[in-house]
């Protein structure tokens, strides 16, 4: 190979989306899956893998990549939801169909995963996605900032709210519940 035809790998694009998605698949896929369920999350990572070679130029190249292609997951999901939706709403119309479950699939047998979910499915989008970023993701603070575009300060606050909430509607839904109790991951 000559000196002029040698490629710099550090600013190849290719290189970088190669080692992006080496790097970053699995993560983004199981979020998807958790999110959307198997049948739509390879789409929804094929979205997101596409977002991020557009905008590569855009993409931070520190340690907060993962958390920018979890906010473009986030994006791709919410998208996908809300085409769901309008499909489901059209549907309904015609009425053909009703909505389905809208939970993402996981151990159903055991009751307080049960619990859990309609306690988690009865809380607003926001503290879901909360909840989920920090307990299912494992995201720290910084990274929930970036993937819902807050401050820090606000994920706490939030974060902390929503953990509450939950905890009072697994109480209701579960008697043997304490509040004491951890919530299951």
């Amino acid at each position: 190979m000559s000196k002029g035809t040698a490629v710099d790998t550090s600013t190849d694009p290719a290189f970088r989306f190669d080692q992006l998605f080496d790097d970053h698949y699995r993560a983004i896929y199981r979020y998807c899956v958790r999110r959307v369920g198997i049948t739509d999350a390879e789409d929804a990572t094929a979205d997101v893998f596409a977002v991020a070679w557009r905008r590569m130029d855009e993409m931070p190249e520190d340690a907060s990549t993962r958390a920018w292609l979890y906010g473009v997951a986030y994006r791709v999901i919410g998208n996908q939801y809300r085409s769901r939706l309008r499909n489901l709403r059209l549907v309904a119309r015609l009425g053909s169909m009703t909505a389905g479950d809208p939970r993402p699939p996981g151990p159903e047998s055991d009751q307080q995963i049960e619990t859990l979910y309609q306690a988690l499915n009865s809380l607003s989008q926001d503290d879901r996605e909360l909840i989920r970023l920090s307990s299912w993701e494992g995201l720290t603070r910084g990274e929930i900032a970036t993937v819902l575009g807050i401050k820090e300060n606000a994920v706490d606050q939030r974060l902390y709210r929503a953990r509450g909430r939950l905890k009072s509607r697994m109480a209701r839904l579960d008697p043997t519940f304490t509040d004491s109790e951890e919530i299951p991951k």
